[in-house]
């Protein structure tokens, strides 16, 4: 029996080459499809635990369960399902635990710290952001907590903690050590970092910073062979929110055709609730009641009735478990 096994080393090569696609496919791809994918091939991969493997297997298929369950928290959470996102992420946290995986530790907690602050729990991000950072994770995502970090701190109105998180950010940067094992959704490039800081130095008035971040996330998100969307957008609409800060409110419409363009179902959540609080922004600018202040706030606001969780509403028989 301990030389028998429900898995072989080139099934568990596929499914982790499996993980690394499905992560890479979800920065460019629909949401929806990959979200299917991914649920069918985490079904595929527990499955697979229930049977009798070698102790290795049986780490490497926790390991692929875990990134699986974190990939399907944060698109939930991208899909306005932040309960699921909640589930699936304490499931991944789970799978890390019981290999004692840092590194998928690090990224299941910048995945709940994500969840945390689209669902309003500032101090809970800032805290899943510092779990994540304390296990000293090799790759890019001490990078991207300390964003996170800067990320929740901004949304309290902290701004020396917001900028101490910043400059955290550019440190684990500087002093990256080892690669990223799965790649995608879970890497931090320049750009990602880029758009987080000018997301952060919006919401503490730093108007100049944020707009030149902006814009260099969005010139090196334009260069890339695959555009990934979801970045790209919230990049447009920190720098659209930058122009509004420095007084010009006029520029936003054109900053933003781009994101206007996008189909449906690429609209995630996160790039509409965003989107709404440009068109609140706007309405408060000098000029607010003007007929080119209106054309724009009702181009955004139309913009942001049909979305991707709309469409996975809509559509029979869909789930998010």
């Amino acid at each position: 029996m301990a030389e028998t096994s429900n898995v072989g080393d080139l099934a568990l090569e596929q499914i982790q080459a499996d993980v690394q696609q499905l992560a890479s496919d979800y920065l460019s791809g629909d949401a929806c499809e990959v979200f299917a994918r991914t649920r069918a091939l985490r079904d595929r991969v527990f499955l697979l635990l229930e049977g009798h493997q070698a102790p290795r297997q049986s780490t490497d298929l926790y390991a692929a369960a875990g990134y699986l369950c974190a990939l399907l928290a944060w698109m939930s959470s991208d899909l306005g399902h932040l309960a699921e996102a909640d589930a699936h992420g304490r499931t991944a946290w789970l799978c890390a635990e019981t290999i004692g995986h840092n590194t998928l530790r690090a990224w299941t907690a910048s995945t709940r710290s994500k969840i945390a602050f689209w669902d309003g729990r500032y101090k809970d991000a800032v805290g899943w952001a510092r779990r994540g950072a304390a296990v000293e994770p090799a790759g890019t995502v001490g990078a991207l907590l300390a964003c996170q970090e800067a990320d929740a701190w901004s949304k309290l109105g902290a701004v020396d903690e917001t900028q101490n998180a910043l400059r955290r950010a550019q440190a684990a940067r500087d002093s990256l050590h080892g690669g990223d094992e799965v790649g995608g959704l879970f890497s931090c490039s320049l750009r990602r970092q880029e758009q987080y800081a000018a997301a952060s130095h919006l919401r503490i008035g730093a108007y100049e910073e944020a707009l030149a971040e902006a814009d260099g996330a969005l010139v090196r998100l334009r260069a890339q062979p695959v555009r990934t969307y979801g970045t790209e957008a919230q990049a447009s609409i920190s720098r659209a929110m930058g122009l509004v800060g420095l007084g010009q409110p006029d520029a936003v419409l054109e900053t933003l055709l781009p994101v206007l363009e996008l189909r449906p179902e690429k609209r995630l959540d996160t790039v509409v609730a965003r989107m709404r609080d440009l068109t609140g922004i706007l309405a408060q600018v000098p000029g607010a009641r003007g007929a080119a202040s209106v054309r724009t706030r009702t181009a955004l606001l139309d913009w942001c009735q049909d979305s991707a969780p709309r469409r996975l509403a809509l559509s029979p028989g869909t789930s998010v478990a």
